[in-house]
């Protein structure tokens, strides 16, 4: 980053550049369980109909077995995956996040346009014993997440950036 004298602050400038921390190692069941229940209701959804819609029970068995292996085989595959592309940090200057499987985003929101720092537990979440932290900012992109942190890590990470926030000049607008 290089600085330069802007009136009585320094501006520095951000680059978009791999963050350096990975989510929690319990995200990975924790987003096994979402997918395994996401595909649970409709192929529970397809085998009941099967069980009592006779003229079309072959084919709906059929649906329930293929979207059954098709949700498995994504169980199996994509956590992982994810654990491996799914980063963030935390500077001074910045928060950085990439995420993404396929379709990769990385993001930057630099710290005088933050507004807001939240940190959320579903019930799943809780259970893995994760949070998650949302960063808004005045940006049309939307908040930032940062999904699948230890849940005490993401009560430190929410105060950290609210008192770096609270110290940084800017209007977050």
């Amino acid at each position: 980053m290089r600085g330069e004298n802007a009136g009585d602050h320094v501006v520095r400038e951000l680059r978009l550049r791999p963050p350096s921390n990975a989510v929690d190692r319990r995200a990975v069941g924790w987003w096994r369980a979402q997918l395994l229940l996401g595909g649970a209701v409709p192929v529970a959804v397809l085998a009941v109909l099967g069980t009592f819609v006779e003229p079309a029970r072959d084919w709906l068995f059929g649906a329930a077995a293929a979207l059954a292996v098709l949700a498995l085989a994504q169980t199996a595959f994509l956590p992982s995956w994810w654990f491996r592309v799914h980063r963030w940090e935390v500077t001074e200057d910045a928060v950085y996040v990439r995420t993404g499987a396929i379709w990769q985003e990385w993001r930057i929101a630099p710290m005088s346009r933050i507004q807001t720092v939240d940190t959320v537990r579903g019930p799943l979440e809780q259970t893995f014993r994760l949070a998650t932290v949302t960063v808004t900012t005045a940006s049309a992109k939307g908040a930032l997440r940062i999904a699948g942190l230890d849940h005490e890590l993401a009560a430190e990470l929410a105060e950290r950036l609210t008192a770096i926030t609270r110290d940084t000049p800017g209007d977050a607008t």
